[in-house]
């Protein structure tokens, strides 16, 4: 997360929102955001969620899944805001979409599932 350098514009329970600046080593052969880079971003949005529920034991990604719909350059600013969908009691279905500055135009969604894991907060500090 840190190598992508969000800045965090929101956090609450069960959301999370941050920008990114596209940067050249975040790009393709053709300057648009790599598709795994996007992944790692909509991954890292839904994980950083999961922390605003406060729970004793981390959530761990069992599948994500991204549609993309337009690219984004080098330099364009883009904003991924994470939101839950359902929460079980182990499992966690969540999503996260990823806009243009604006929030006009959607550059890609994800989805994901998570499942709760027995790995204490605390004791991984």
């Amino acid at each position: 997360m840190l190598w992508m350098n969000p800045i965090v514009l929101e956090a609450k329970e069960n959301g999370v929102a941050f920008q990114y600046i596209i940067r050249e080593e975040m790009s393709n052969p053709v300057k648009s955001l790599h598709g795994g880079v996007t992944a790692a971003i909509a991954d890292d949005c839904i994980g950083a969620m999961m922390f605003s529920l406060d729970e004793e034991t981390f959530y761990t990604t069992i599948n994500l899944v991204i549609d993309y719909f337009t690219p984004a350059f080098v330099g364009d600013t883009i904003i991924a805001r994470s939101s839950m969908v359902r929460k079980g009691k182990q499992m966690v279905n969540a999503q996260c979409e990823i806009w243009n500055h604006n929030e006009t135009r959607l550059i890609a969604r994800a989805t994901s599932n998570l499942l709760k894991t027995n790995l204490v907060k605390k004791t991984l500090q």
